[in-house]
């Protein structure tokens, strides 16, 4: 009786949430796009009137040389940058406060954020300190606690996942309770999106499939959740789509530019549908794994994807059902169970295909209730899901991943 009750909450606050989101007016990132786009950005730079900028870059794409081209035409355009490539994966608070620090001694007017998730999820952060210096980082943990406008933010995402160049969101890592949280405000949305498949190049295989599998969770949980509108659900379907078609040749070719340039603009996509209609629980769970063990996040979404659609069960196989039809899997005469089902079994195909474990080898079967507590107090009610998962029930999904882990057969 209890537990229904709070079902009953639950979709009460989330029927309200939905009902605030689809008043919003969320602002749409400047989208530049193509081999090579990264050498408009000064130019793009100096029109804003901006002179001194501040870049937070990974360590690899700083250390690859792609960029030379860029910092030459920053120099010519007289446009003074100051780097920072320290960015750790899942940067946590410290890592951020170090950031912001070289921000501010070098006096800059704006940010510029050119790496994967962590490195445009660090910018933002920074981006929200650096003018509302009176919050701290745990301040801002959760929705709409942003008070000030951020300086002006260019985001360059050059790996095909996390979308963060079209959301409201950045992730952080509280390195002290091993927690990760979401800080979310519709201020943090960058104001430029560059995208240049020409800087995926490089990605590893292994890599390449965690982050693109990152994106289809994106398109996935925003589509079968019940926040969808008729934006979110088509950006949803062509990303969804285009991984599928893509994804696996640029895993085998990396060299492979027009399917770089299909995964980036896919993640897009993704990005721009799951910051509307918000994700589910494939995220809590990793979110909770990732805090705990430093697992990536593409690659626990990518392996916890499947076994959190197969728990919806038939409350997703309408919306899987399209899903698979849209992107060619299955013909619309078929039953919804059947072309659902059709749609899981693909994602275990690409993840095995890609070396994708079944399992998170870094589990422990003591940490299980923790894990499921931490995902559904994230979840509930947070995530628009389509069937609300209890903290047992959680418990039992992450064992999935435990017995699943290669070691605990």
């Amino acid at each position: 009786m209890i537990w229904t009750l709070k079902k009953v909450y639950y979709r009460t606050v989330q029927a309200a949430m939905k009902a605030g989101i689809n008043l919003v007016k969320f602002k749409e990132p400047k989208l530049i796009s193509g081999a090579g786009s990264i050498n408009k950005l000064p130019d793009i730079i100096k029109e804003q009137n901006i002179d001194r900028i501040f870049i937070v870059v990974s360590n690899t794409i700083m250390k690859s040389g792609l960029l030379n081209e860029f910092f030459e035409k920053l120099k010519e355009n007289n446009i003074f940058y100051e780097t920072y490539n320290n960015v750790k994966p899942n940067p946590s608070i410290d890592n951020i406060e170090e950031c912001l620090k070289i921000y501010q001694d070098s006096k800059c007017k704006a940010i510029v954020a050119i790496g994967g998730g962590s490195p445009i999820d660090c910018a933002k952060v920074v981006a929200a300190r650096a003018t509302n210096n009176n919050l701290q980082i745990k301040d801002l943990r959760g929705f709409l606690k942003v008070k000030k406008p951020i300086p002006p933010l260019f985001a360059v995402p050059t790996t095909a996942g996390s979308g963060s160049e079209a959301t409201v969101a950045a992730v952080v890592t509280d390195s002290k309770t091993h927690e990760k949280y979401a800080i979310a405000d519709l201020k943090l949305m960058p104001d430029f999106a560059i995208l240049d498949p020409e800087l995926t190049v490089g990605v590893p295989p292994h890599l390449t499939a965690a982050t693109g599998m990152d994106a289809l969770t994106h398109a996935v949980e925003a589509y079968v959740g019940n926040d969808g509108t008729s934006f979110t659900n088509d950006k949803a379907l062509r990303a969804a789509k285009m991984i599928i078609e893509n994804l696996e040749k640029v895993y085998k070719d990396g060299t492979n530019i027009e399917g770089r340039n299909a995964m980036l603009l896919a993640s897009n996509y993704a990005g721009h549908a799951f910051t509307r209609a918000n994700v589910g629980y494939v995220h809590a769970i990793a979110h909770s794994i990732g805090g705990l063990y430093g697992v990536a996040h593409g690659l626990a979404n990518a392996i916890i994807l499947p076994k959190v659609l197969e728990y919806y069960g038939e409350t997703a196989y309408e919306k899987l059902g399209e899903m698979a039809v849209y992107s060619g899997l299955g013909d619309k005469n078929e039953s919804s169970k059947n072309l659902a089902l059709k749609f899981i079994e693909k994602i275990k195909s690409m993840n095995k295909n890609m070396g994708i474990p079944l399992g998170i080898k870094e589990l422990k079967d003591e940490d299980i209730p923790l894990i499921a507590r931490r995902a559904t107090k994230e979840g509930n009610p947070a995530y628009p899901v389509p069937k609300i998962i209890s903290v047992s029930e959680c418990e039992e999904l992450v064992k999935k991943l435990y017995m699943d882990n290669g070691l605990k057969h």
